[in-house]
């Protein structure tokens, strides 16, 4: 059976646990320092992935931004970037999107029936790949660990990461808790209701805390909860 990887959740978040506003801009949640700490976050992983959503919404590069973590990363025998996966069930993506044309390897992880949608819109600017008639991200992880892909980072969206707390996939959750308030409902949270294992009385155990400037960052380890 194919390993899969190590999964590590990062986001950004307002004290009242929202990942942005309703803004048209950005928020800028994070601080310098931190943005830094999530590079260096990416440069040891082996893929970082993002879901359809988020792409459409940030339009991100999602790269490795310092030059000397690269190199080392070639010194040590892996590709000067990560690979870069987005999921999608809908097959909606665009060709235009700063994530095709930037960095190194591209993955695309969907369903059955919209694999041709997506090989038609992105050609070979990815690999894509179905798992399933319904996505399934086991079947998913699977498929990065037979790609030799060690450590996913996973930087969103909330969708996503609710998927993968629920479905008890997450071996690590990185949170930068921003000492800020949205106090919107519709802005997007980091999590969103579900059937979290072990109910609301499980406690997941704390491996960091620190203060980054004015950002708090906090490590948790979900599995294993008591």
């Amino acid at each position: 059976m194919t390993a899969r990887p190590y999964v590590v959740l990062s986001a950004a978040m307002s004290v009242d646990g929202y990942l942005d506003d309703t803004s048209p801009e950005r928020l800028r949640l994070s601080n310098a320092p931190d943005f830094d700490r999530v590079d260096q976050v990416r440069a040891q992983s082996d893929a970082i992935l993002i879901g359809a959503n988020t792409m459409r919404r940030d339009n991100p590069r999602l790269l490795v931004n310092s030059a000397e973590r690269r190199a080392q990363r070639v010194a040590d025998g892996k590709p000067e970037y990560p690979l870069k996966v987005t999921v999608t069930r809908s097959g909606d993506l665009s060709a235009d999107l700063k994530f095709w044309h930037h960095g190194g390897q591209k993955l695309v992880l969907t369903e059955d029936n919209a694999v041709e949608k997506v090989r038609a819109t992105l050609g070979d600017l990815a690999d894509i790949v179905s798992v399933g008639p319904e996505f399934d991200w086991r079947l998913a992880l699977e498929e990065l660990g037979r790609r030799g892909v060690g450590q996913l980072m996973v930087e969103g969206g909330g969708t996503i990461h609710t998927q993968l707390m629920a479905a008890d996939l997450a071996d690590e959750v990185h949170l930068a808790i921003a000492p800020l308030l949205v106090g919107q409902p519709e802005a997007a949270r980091f999590l969103g209701a579900d059937d979290y294992p072990g109910g609301s009385t499980a406690r997941m155990k704390v491996l960091e805390v620190r203060a980054i400037d004015d950002v708090v960052f906090v490590r948790y380890a979900p599995k294993g909860r008591a």
